[in-house]
């Protein structure tokens, strides 16, 4: 039976944000494609559709700029409750990175589907 499959709804391993800052750093656009292609090659076979990341705009608001949803990265004024971040730049820092680990995942599933 094939079906959808999403990549990313807004969570991302604890150990990632720790080691360098999850969305924030260009290395995520490394370990994103590399979780991309163990789920490609593990699930391909059952899965119909793939969507790379849901909500950009939800997860990195919440996320990097106001601080309502992990990883509660934010600054004042904007943020509530914040302890890190820079609601300034990380928001577009972060929506720079989630849209080339998007490409690169779909340069990689059009690669493996021709």
């Amino acid at each position: 039976m094939e079906s959808n499959h999403m990549l990313l709804y807004s969570d991302l391993p604890q150990a990632l944000d720790d080691e360098y800052g999850g969305w924030v750093s260009r290395k995520i656009v490394k370990d994103f494609t590399a979780y991309a292609d163990a789920c490609l090659k593990n699930f391909g076979d059952r899965v119909l559709q793939w969507t790379t990341i849901n909500e950009h705009n939800v997860f990195i608001l919440g996320g990097y700029d106001v601080g309502f949803l992990p990883p509660q990265r934010c600054s004042a004024p904007f943020g509530v409750n914040c302890s890190r971040g820079n609601s300034s730049t990380e928001p577009y820092i972060a929506a720079h990175y989630t849209l080339l680990a998007h490409a690169s995942a779909a340069r990689l599933y059009k690669k493996m589907s021709s």
